[in-house]
Formats: C-alpha cells, sequence, structure tokens
C-alpha cells in the first residue's frame, strides 16, 4: 500500500508509542461504538427510534462529561506533591 508508511507515522511515534493523533481516534471511535450500542439497547427495550436516539444523544454528552471528572478525580488522587519526600522501597 502506497499510503501505507505516511499513515503510520500519524499514529505511531518515533519512541514506537502511540501519538497523540492516534488516542484521539481511538477515543472518538470508542465513544461512536458505545453510542450506537446505547442506541440499539434503548430500541429494543422501548421499541421507539425516537427515543433510542434521543437516549443516546444525552448519553454521548454524560459519558465525556463523567470520563472528564473521572479522569480529573484519578489526576488529584494520584498527584505527588512537590514537597512530599521520596519514598524508599526496601
Amino acid at each position: 500500500m502506497i499510503l501505507d508508511q505516511p499513515i503510520k507515522r500519524w499514529f505511531i511515534t518515533k519512541q514506537g508509542k502511540d501519538s497523540n493523533v492516534k488516542s484521539l481516534m481511538k477515543s472518538i471511535s470508542w465513544r461512536v461504538v458505545g453510542t450506537l450500542d446505547t442506541m440499539v439497547i434503548s430500541f429494543l427495550v422501548t421499541g421507539q427510534l425516537v427515543m433510542a436516539v434521543s437516549i443516546g444523544s444525552i448519553e454521548v454528552v454524560t459519558k465525556i462529561a463523567l470520563y472528564y471528572l473521572h479522569e480529573r478525580a484519578w489526576e488529584s488522587a494520584t498527584k505527588i506533591d512537590k514537597d512530599e519526600p521520596k519514598k524508599e522501597f526496601a
């Protein structure tokens, strides 16, 4: 494939780690999959397409907000203070 190598450069850094673009694309694709799943389940439970789309639309916004708050809480809980002495393990 001609575009194989240039496209790989978008997704992998020189150190062999996933790039920010790849992480963003994976996050977006996972959120799309999750929202479609919610819509399908909502449709199966309610039998109403409009209701399923409404639930999925609300869900995508709330899940993004909840994930952000969850991420910030973890950052705060695991943050090491600069003044905190380093612990040494035996």
